[in-house]
């Protein structure tokens, strides 16, 4: 069963989705994904954090992800774009959160939700922006619990 948290992330990929395609505001997105049979099992505070956060921040989080990627931001797939902005959003603002477990939460929605390869591209994008947000962290031995 997935965690609360893996529920709120793939809910937010969708409004972020959404959001792209339709211009909707957070409030219509959240009405939107509380129609999904996973909605009541997702963390709600976590979700609207994550939505409202990449919402705000959009354009700082282009600015950070444009530096590490082969082409322009308006060229990577809806879906890819979302996973970026939430990964990248994730990583500066919930430190406490294990850099490998945003990691593996973005690679794991691309594979879901993504293109053939997809996952490969988020991979190499977000493991650039780690060095760049979290270089102590990723200079630290893998502990434990990090791995499950």
């Amino acid at each position: 069963m997935k965690s609360a948290r893996r529920q709120a992330r793939e809910l937010v990929v969708q409004g972020l989705y959404e959001w792209q395609l339709a211009d909707s505001g957070r409030a219509a997105i959240i009405d939107h994904l509380a129609t999904q049979p996973h909605f009541m099992r997702a963390d709600r505070g976590f979700l609207e954090q994550l939505l409202e956060g990449v919402m705000t921040e959009r354009e700082s989080l282009d600015q950070r992800l444009s530096l590490l990627i082969d082409r322009p931001l308006t060229q990577v797939s809806p879906v890819e774009r979302a996973i970026l902005w939430l990964a990248s959003y994730e990583l500066a603002h919930f430190p406490e959160t294990p850099f490998r477990v945003i990691l593996n939460e973005a690679i794991d929605l691309a594979k879901r939700f993504g293109g053939t390869d997809g996952h490969k591209y988020i991979n190499g994008v977000l493991d650039r922006l780690v060095v760049r947000e979290r270089p102590e962290e990723r200079q630290r031995p893998v502990a434990r619990q990090e791995i499950s």
